[in-house]
């Protein structure tokens, strides 16, 4: 219900928006909103050539010779149409319009994802034809039946979970989406209420959203495409801002599902991972800026090839099973295969209807103000101007990737990467999700339509995310 709301109330609030700018004059067109491409020219007033063509020749000269990339003219450009009409532009477009969301959403990010989807969910499927994800639930089970009460003991829900969390804390995305999916999937089939979240479904959403990590390589490779001086430096930070958003979301939910966490098996697993990532953190600190994105980049490429490896070659050594149902190894791959792909078009609406209404909320500035508000107040309260400058990008980061992303590098640049404002905006976007998205995908990829207090939590965890990323940075840099 509450993702419902803010679906329409976005819609509804930034299109009357968009129209009392049109009515103040304070936006020109209203076709970029529609039509308009992600750091286009906003064209901000018109007028024919001939008004400057005979009475400003020099000017209408140099219109003229720089036609292809428009005349500068302070903050202004020029550009001569070949209507005749001269457009003066100023800033640029915030987001894509509708049309080109709608495209862009199935050629950049969902065709990318039915190609993942379609292989990954074909090793899951050799997983569940092999019985190795029965055997990985039994071992899991003890940990599991506590934090996922609800859920029956050995379920296959238990394997996919830990392949969706194994993929994240490794930094594979593309990977972990498919078998978080497929978790979904999996729970789907033991809720009572098909219409509405269950608290299996919300707990594993949350936790995955809260985004554990141990490598952030595509944080790095930002950082060292902006010369930061040592580009891995963010990676400690990272893991811990991430460890506690995690730590942060099995509690929340924990108190509003009624769960005991203050047993055995969850402190001893909590600790255990503390001591893989303390480890793990001391090795990769020793090593030097080159060797560590090195190390880091083979290390998470090794356990997904790896992983692969495992799962092949268990199905070969037991074969005779799915010759017992019938079937062999790559036939089950390719049913395994055609689900994920089935999966991928279930999910088309959902992306599509979330990303254009985020898409109108940013192109009619209703999101830059709601930024600038948040920067002000936080200016009011003495609030370091170095965290103010990061903010952006946590104010965004729920919203879209794309525009956290396009903030964080804008950061990077404005105030150098190794600044407290290039450093935070890169805990902001490393330890966080896309929570809107997030949501409409996994709930929409099982028709659920009541997501209860999911998204109330998942923004709780950004919010611990946030601020645990400013302490961390002040007390690391």
């Amino acid at each position: 219900m509450a993702l419902s709301r803010f679906w329409s109330y976005i819609i509804v609030l930034s299109v009357i928006f968009i129209f009392y700018l049109l009515a103040k004059g304070n936006m020109y067109s209203i076709g970029h909103v529609v039509n308009g491409k992600q750091n286009d020219a906003l064209v901000v007033a018109e007028f024919p050539a001939d008004n400057i063509k005979i009475g400003d020749t020099t000017f209408y000269a140099q219109l003229l010779a720089a036609k292809t990339t428009g005349l500068a003219v302070g903050d202004s450009t020029y550009v001569l149409q070949d209507n005749g009409i001269i457009q003066v532009c100023h800033g640029k477009q915030t987001a894509d319009g509708i049309f080109a969301t709608c495209k862009n959403t199935i050629m950049d990010i969902w065709l990318p994802l039915i190609g993942y989807l379609t292989f990954f969910c074909g090793l899951l499927h050799l997983l569940n034809d092999s019985n190795a994800i029965e055997k990985l639930a039994r071992v899991l089970a003890p940990f599991f039946v506590r934090v996922f009460p609800e859920l029956p003991k050995g379920h296959s829900a238990y394997g996919f979970m830990t392949m969706n969390f194994a993929a994240n804390f490794l930094g594979l995305d593309n990977a972990a989406t498919p078998f978080g999916l497929k978790a979904m999937e999996s729970m789907q089939e033991v809720n009572e209420d098909k219409d509405r979240a269950s608290n299996s479904q919300i707990m594993f959403l949350c936790l995955h959203a809260a985004g554990l990590t141990l490598i952030p390589t595509s944080i790095i490779g930002y950082r060292a495409a902006q010369h930061a001086s040592n580009p891995a430096d963010i990676m400690l930070p990272c893991i811990i801002t991430s460890f506690v958003g995690t730590l942060a979301a099995l509690v929340f939910v924990s108190i509003k599902q009624g769960i005991n966490l203050l047993n055995g098996v969850v402190i001893g697993l909590v600790t255990a991972v503390s001591a893989v990532i303390g480890f793990l953190l001391f090795y990769v600190n020793k090593l030097s800026g080159i060797e560590k994105f090195h190390f880091t980049g083979n290390l998470s490429n090794g356990v997904l090839l790896f992983i692969i490896l495992l799962i092949v070659a268990y199905c070969i050594v037991n074969e005779k099973i799915f010759k017992q149902n019938g079937t062999n190894i790559f036939d089950s791959f390719v049913t395994g295969a055609k689900d994920g792909f089935t999966t991928g078009v279930r999910v088309l609406p959902y992306m599509i209807a979330m990303l254009v209404a985020l898409s109108i909320f940013r192109n009619s500035g209703l999101m830059n103000m709601a930024m600038e508000g948040v920067s002000s107040s936080l200016s009011v309260f003495g609030v370091d101007a170095q965290i103010i400058n990061a903010i952006p990008v946590a104010l965004m980061r729920p919203f879209s990737a794309g525009g956290s992303r396009g903030f964080m590098l804008d950061a990077m640049k404005t105030y150098g990467p190794d600044s407290m404002a290039g450093q935070l905006s890169c805990l902001f976007q490393g330890a966080a999700e896309t929570t809107f998205y997030v949501i409409a995908l996994y709930f929409g990829s099982v028709n659920v339509k009541d997501t209860r207090y999911t998204l109330g939590i998942m923004l709780l965890v950004d919010l611990v995310c946030v601020l645990s990323a400013i302490f961390i940075c002040g007390l690391y840099f």
